[in-house]
């Protein structure tokens, strides 16, 4: 406890008079609890009694900055400082208590050293201590390894579950679901008065009828214009493989495998009602002067190209197959 000092006092500031013949100030120290365990937290009690014309003043805990503790001396740190008390007035007499928060980090039975104060008298400054040194127990946890193994991590401790924690998400949840609710709800209100359902808007769209596909091919092949850059291979090939895919949709016929003369005579057994006269002709002569153009490397002539072009545009027209208009009241669903 070397490191409690005192407060200097100005012996020329003290009202002093009359103080040499009062009675010696008594000093009493002590600390509660007398006994702790390392590293815990106790109170070094100062008590003063003394007359109202004495002057006393308490010591003040000076904290260490170098970090290094003199030997000999108890290793505690301050951790609070309270003003001093008045326990009682009888008379002239006064008893003030002081009390120092303290935190010990020596083990067995430590010395505290004697309460002691300074005490000012006329031209004397002078050390009153206590009559008693006061020690400290201080007590070590004994642990012994050879009973003991170490023990397993505990597992995380179960809280109790309060429903305002998560209530708050409960209503987002609840108002997100009624949101949905009703956006379904309109949808299917929406797609009952076309006549459809939910099921509808998943289900993929019924394939083309083949003769859209090969007009919609042949429109394309015009504005690519093959053959007024000097491409007829490729325009007469295209032109051929459009024809053949029509065929293959229309009549079943496996046209894309075949030569022309095996599409030609294919297409005979067709009767005159699902391929006309005309239609017959004109798909001989195209596929004629596409077999000129891809093996002999013939070069037609712009009337040639343009009219092997629209003998397969009607070739499709005519020989397309023709959709039948429902009856009244067939097909007719919720409106």
């Amino acid at each position: 406890m070397k490191r409690l000092i005192y407060t200097l006092l100005a012996a020329a500031a003290i009202p002093l008079a009359g103080a040499g013949a009062q009675k010696t100030p008594q000093v009493r120290a002590y600390v509660k609890p007398d006994s702790v365990r390392l590293g815990d937290c106790f109170e070094y009690v100062i008590e003063v009694e003394r007359d109202l014309a004495q002057v006393t003043n308490f010591p003040v805990f000076a904290k260490r900055t170098d970090g290094q503790r003199p030997a000999g001396e108890a290793d505690v740190e301050l951790v609070e400082e309270m003003p001093v008390d008045t326990l009682s007035r009888e008379g002239r007499m006064l008893r003030l208590r002081k009390r120092y928060r303290l935190q010990i980090f020596d083990e067995g039975r430590v010395d505290m050293g004697r309460g002691q104060v300074l005490y000012a008298d006329k031209n004397i400054v002078d050390t009153l201590y206590g009559e008693d040194t006061v020690f400290l127990t201080v007590a070590v946890m004994q642990i012994d390894t050879t009973a003991q193994g170490p023990l397993d991590l505990k597992g995380q401790k179960g809280m109790p579950f309060r429903l305002g924690e998560v209530g708050g998400y409960l209503l987002w949840g609840l108002a997100a679901l009624l949101l949905l609710a009703g956006l379904l709800y309109g949808a299917k209100r929406l797609l009952a008065r076309y006549g459809k359902g939910f099921g509808d808007i998943f289900r993929p769209a019924p394939p083309l009828p083949p003769h859209v596909v090969a007009i919609r091919a042949l429109e394309a092949l015009n504005h690519r214009k093959l053959w007024q850059n000097g491409s007829y291979k490729s325009y007469y090939s295209e032109l051929t493989d459009i024809l053949r895919t029509y065929i293959a949709g229309r009549y079943g016929i496996g046209a894309m495998e075949m030569t022309s003369d095996e599409i030609l005579a294919a297409v005979r057994v067709l009767s005159e009602e699902e391929l006309p006269k005309k239609a017959a002709m004109d798909l001989t002569a195209i596929l004629r002067d596409a077999d000129l153009v891809k093996f002999a490397k013939a070069e037609p002539d712009a009337e040639q190209n343009e009219n092997d072009y629209t003998k397969a545009y009607y070739f499709v027209e005519e020989t397309k197959r023709q959709e039948t208009e429902p009856s009244e009241g067939e097909g007719i669903e919720n409106s």
